[in-house]
């Protein structure tokens, strides 16, 4: 955490000492070269379109980090949640009253890759692959009941997620106010059953099916409608994007995941022809998950599928350089301002978002 904290501010140093130096900044532009304040923040997916014939190839990379506990709006200890939460595969043999296992930190890593290509000017669509890699650390309590601490363990997952297919439709675009409709679908390639070892409250090691957060993808066909806004005036940019993901049935483990609902709105300027900074809002709300997978059977949080709901409000600052030669650089780092959890969950702390694309 403290490398990550260092690096933050040296790579926003670096993007900006380059653009003051740079050759293409405001000192050498024409009105043909690129804004960097023409995309939205980093961390915002399918904000733009392209012209007839364009290309665009983009990798981004996405870290976030969970740790502590809360329901609702309200903080939770480790002990209260193993002691007090009810454990709802409680009258099954071998399972405890109470929640014996309970995470403390999770980190994921996502590493994605995208292509943009536009047959025509109304017309752009993309796709996008992605490889995930996450980690989340327990403390398991000793027996049926009561505080004693057994001892700790970590799970890990990776692998391919869902890959999204999606169009771009322009609706409106008078070159300072442009409106297009997003409409994607998730195809369910990432995998649903991935495992690892456990420590259990009686102190085995079993290789156990981990909970709903641990896997890669949903396992179902999800619907991807949106829709978004940016006007140009000047220096300025702002702009607001309407984003859901809704499941389609069941996958073949018996349950779905909870529809997402997702509102991005933010406002850059552009320092320099090559560099803007931004600050972005993003409203999240997840709902919970429909039926359960029988081969989730650890006495823990993630397994419940009630435990999944959410809503959260991010707040980020951002920063866009672009050259002459079609390349962007950014950097988007955010954390919760708000967030209200549905039951027992690890609350967000912080996420960061680097990328690069390059058009031609």
């Amino acid at each position: 955490m403290k490398a990550k904290q260092q690096l933050i501010p040296a790579l926003l140093g670096a993007l900006l000492l380059t653009s003051l130096f740079s050759p293409l900044g405001f000192a050498g532009h024409n009105h043909t070269d690129p804004q960097a304040n023409m995309h939205a923040p980093i961390g915002v997916m399918g904000d733009h379109m392209h012209k007839t014939d364009g290309w665009m190839l983009s990798y981004r990379f996405m870290s976030m980090e969970m740790e502590g506990n809360r329901s609702g709006p309200s903080s939770l200890s480790t002990e209260e949640i193993a002691t007090t939460i009810p454990n709802r595969l409680a009258g099954k043999p071998m399972q405890p009253p109470t929640l014996r296992v309970v995470p403390t930190k999770m980190t994921m890593d996502m590493h994605m890759f995208g292509a943009m290509y536009a047959p025509t000017d109304q017309l752009t669509v993309m796709v996008m692959v992605n490889y995930l890699k996450k980690e989340m650390d327990h403390v398991t309590f000793k027996g049926m009941m009561g505080a004693n601490r057994l001892g700790n363990f970590t799970t890990k997952s990776e692998g391919f997620g869902d890959t999204k297919v999606s169009g771009l439709y322009s609706l409106y675009n008078d070159g300072s106010h442009k409106v297009h409709v997003n409409l994607g679908l998730s195809l369910p390639t990432g995998s649903i059953s991935k495992k690892d070892r456990v420590l259990t409250p009686m102190g085995m090691r079993p290789e156990l099916r981990l909970p709903y957060g641990m896997q890669m993808g949903s396992g179902t066909y999800d619907v991807l409608p949106g829709i978004t806004y940016q006007h140009y005036q000047g220096k300025w940019n702002h702009g607001a994007q309407y984003m859901a993901t809704i499941r389609t049935g069941e996958n073949s483990e018996g349950y779905t995941l909870g529809d997402e609902h997702k509102v991005n709105a933010w406002i850059s300027y552009a320092w320099r022809h090559n560099l803007s900074t931004s600050v972005r809002l993003a409203y999240l709300d997840v709902h919970n998950i429909d039926g359960a997978d029988p081969k989730m059977m650890a006495p823990v949080q993630t397994t419940d599928p009630d435990n999944y709901g959410k809503e959260r409000l991010d707040l980020y600052a951002g920063v866009n350089w672009a050259t002459q030669a079609g390349h962007r650089f950014a950097l988007e780092v955010g954390a919760p301002v708000y967030q209200h959890l549905d039951g027992p969950q690890l609350e967000t702390d912080w996420t960061l978002t680097a990328g690069y694309q390059y058009a031609f």
